[in-house]
């Protein structure tokens, strides 16, 4: 498990976000909700999905499956100009990533974060910033394929 760290540049998003926990993880009715409506966004820069989370600061230091946190459905996009009725704007600040190239089904992700926060960032030379933190699905992306391959980007900063 090594990632590759990169600097990333500011990105606007739009999409869809709701409120949830991992105790009460909404994934399924927040893409249900953003997929039949992603054509409608018109700017878009690539055919790339972001799967994005917000969470409130100090989410990990005092972690329980029952903090709150706003998941999003997005795409990024050139500017906010033709915002689909009932979707959102964010824009997502630069900065430090460290980004993990995940292969496999839904089923297997939750333990693949659990080793980049339980293995891979103690033993870095890295701390958790507290920023969003997101995926790109990309065109090798397929929802609980095998095969399915997607990047997760973890904001980091230096010890």
């Amino acid at each position: 498990m090594t990632p590759r760290i990169e600097t990333t540049n500011e990105k606007k998003l739009v999409g869809k976000k709701l409120l949830m926990s991992f105790a009460e993880y909404k994934i399924g009715e927040l893409w249900s909700g953003f997929m039949p409506r992603r054509k409608e966004i018109r700017n878009g820069l690539s055919n790339d999905l972001i799967s994005m989370v917000v969470y409130q600061p100090n989410h990990f230091d005092n972690f329980n499956p029952t903090n709150k946190f706003d998941r999003w459905a997005a795409v990024e996009v050139s500017d906010f100009v033709d915002v689909p009725d009932e979707m959102e704007r964010y824009v997502l600040s630069g900065g430090l990533y460290a980004v993990f190239h995940y292969i496999g089904s839904s089923t297997g992700i939750s333990i693949f974060h659990q080793n980049i926060f339980n293995v891979w960032l103690p033993s870095s030379d890295y701390l958790l910033d507290d920023r969003p933190h997101f995926e790109i699905l990309g065109e090798k992306y397929k929802n609980n394929d095998p095969l399915s391959e997607e990047d997760i980007w973890i904001p980091i900063k230096p010890k």
